[in-house]
């Protein structure tokens, strides 16, 4: 679907995210996400039993809602080369979703945008990165975009994500990588 560009957020950075470049024919060329359809230009903010939703590569779209707000949370990350650990990394004001079962959020799905759960032009929330069986976590996404030098762009009703060269990104995680629609790499 994307070829990773390389420059990571980690593990400096509040976020955790990538960017890919994505593969003419993988993705549908109108921006549509796969379920969800087109997005909304402007973001969203947070809030307490918001209602989510998202398309990933392993739960297809699912759907919550927002249990928490400006978490801190610590994530490890493997050595996907070696084994073992890599290093642990602690997030702060992040965005926490119910996950029960793990059917909101699972292995693969990471990098999926969370949006509110409205019939159309939803507007972006969250960029989700990681979880447990009863939890998943996204970083919010004017933190996403503003570490990426990103804006979210629409062009009637069509929401892409704009990026300013150099482009970001790859990510050392436990979680698979699922790309935005981009524009403009």
């Amino acid at each position: 679907m994307a070829t990773l560009v390389t420059r990571s957020s980690l593990p400096n950075s509040n976020v955790d995210c990538s960017i890919g470049k994505v593969v003419t024919g993988q993705v549908a060329s109108n921006g549509s996400i796969l379920e969800i359809g087109t997005i909304s230009k402007t973001t969203l903010a947070a809030s307490i039993n918001r209602a989510v939703k998202k398309s990933g590569r392993t739960t297809g779209l699912s759907r919550s809602s927002i249990v928490g707000l400006n978490a801190t949370i610590s994530v490890t990350y493997d050595n996907e080369c070696a084994g073992g650990t890599a290093f642990t990394k602690t997030f702060t004001n992040q965005i926490v979703i119910g996950n029960t079962g793990s059917k909101f959020l699972n292995s693969c799905d990471s990098g999926s945008l969370m949006v509110e759960d409205v019939a159309t032009n939803p507007r972006a929330i969250g960029l989700l990165f990681a979880g447990s069986s009863t939890d998943a976590i996204a970083n919010p996404i004017n933190q996403v975009l503003s570490f990426l030098s990103a804006t979210m762009v629409g062009q009637l009703e069509l929401a892409v994500l704009q990026f300013k060269c150099p482009f970001v990104a790859r990510r050392k995680g436990i979680l698979c990588f699922f790309p935005l629609p981009v524009s403009k790499l």
